[in-house]
């Protein structure tokens, strides 16, 4: 008798999963939260909140403000992030190249990953320029919308990207937002015939963005670096002629170091 294969849903530990649910509550904007509104936002009993933080706070994934009585993440998860950096080895492989990058135009670079349909920025060059736009480790936003996020998903079968935004209808964030799921395959097919994509105040008012993928050595796509700044400096025409080569030769450049084979052609 053959016995069925239990899926990893059946072994969930329903605690472990709510203590989770907690730390996944605080975010850029969520910096403090009382028990209330802990419960509230989980719908849990507030009794059970309330021991689910403390074992948090007790293993310091969570800390209390003893003035407000709210709770904040703790110590202990800046940790754990910071091993899970150390150990990526696409950060550590980027880095340098990043900052060539930025030492070559004076803005600001980034290296991002694909999480599903958002995009999640691993690392970070800043400008010296006084006027910047400012991206945060860790941060997530959609990738239907930024350079980040379209640089890699241009890469992506038709199949993954139906069922990516399946239930996720594209969010409209400006006016120049990419809203049509017909639409979007087709701006993809041309973000991979050119080798890099923009993004045109579709995330933003103000910030235009630009972005190339980079590749490992079975030739996946595994992120994208770019480099994002205000209107005033990244116009259409300095992105075509001097940002756009030089993102996509960083591009290339990471790929190299992750073991993808440049493919050099010669007439």
């Amino acid at each position: 008798m053959e016995h069925r294969k239990k899926e990893k849903a059946d072994y969930v530990v329903q605690s472990v999963d709510r203590a989770l649910d907690i730390l996944e509550s605080f975010d850029f904007n969520e910096e403090e939260l009382g028990v209330s509104e802990l419960a509230h936002k989980l719908d849990l009993h507030k009794n059970n909140v309330f021991r689910l933080l403390a074992t948090l706070e007790v293993r310091g994934y969570i800390e209390q403000d003893k003035k407000s009585g709210n709770y904040r993440l703790g110590i202990k998860t800046f940790e754990i992030a910071n091993v899970f950096l150390h150990h990526l080895g696409l950060r550590r492989q980027a880095r340098p190249i990043l900052e060539e990058l930025v030492g070559r135009c004076d803005e600001t670079g980034y290296l991002a990953v694909l999480d599903g349909s958002d995009v999640i920025y691993v690392l970070m060059h800043e400008t010296t320029q006084t006027v910047r736009i400012m991206l945060r480790l860790g941060q997530r936003l959609p990738a239907h919308c930024t350079a980040a996020g379209k640089a890699q998903l241009a890469f992506e079968s038709v199949d993954r990207l139906q069922l990516l935004f399946k239930d996720k209808p594209l969010r409209k964030l400006t006016d120049n937002t990419i809203t049509s799921p017909d639409a979007l395959r087709g701006h993809l097919r041309e973000v991979a015939r050119l080798g890099f994509a923009t993004d045109n105040e579709e995330f933003e008012l103000g910030v235009r963005c630009l972005a190339a993928p980079v590749k490992d050595y079975s030739k996946k796509v595994v992120a994208s670096v770019g480099l994002s700044g205000p209107l005033s400096r990244f116009s259409m025409d300095r992105i075509e002629k001097e940002l756009a080569p030089l993102v996509k030769e960083a591009g290339e450049k990471i790929s190299e170091r992750l073991g993808y084979e440049i493919s050099v052609v010669t007439s």
